[in-house]
């Protein structure tokens, strides 16, 4: 039987080594307009789940966003400047 901190410190080197992580590709912009439009059409957060087959975090961040910014597009992400300019990187 593992203990409660031998389960963590594994847990921890699964999350360190990225092993069992999933990432998933972005929705498209149509997807994202159809979650607006439904939910303006007065459907929550569940129904628009089900309908569409996407997790309800993800409905509730599509939306939250939508409130917050006005759009569906896509936004500027934070971090690292590239190194090389790309005019650089084509050379």
């Amino acid at each position: 039987m593992h203990s409660a901190r031998g389960i963590r410190c594994l847990a921890q080197e699964h999350f360190i080594s990225g092993v069992g992580i999933m990432k998933t590709k972005e929705l498209t912009k149509q997807v994202r307009d159809k979650v607006v439009e439904k939910y303006e059409a007065g459907l929550g957060y569940k129904k628009i789940s089900r309908a569409l087959n996407i997790s309800l975090s993800t409905i509730k961040s599509i939306i939250r966003k939508w409130k917050e910014y006005g759009t569906t597009a896509n936004l500027p992400r934070g971090g690292r400047p590239p190194k090389l300019k790309s005019r650089t990187r084509r050379k």
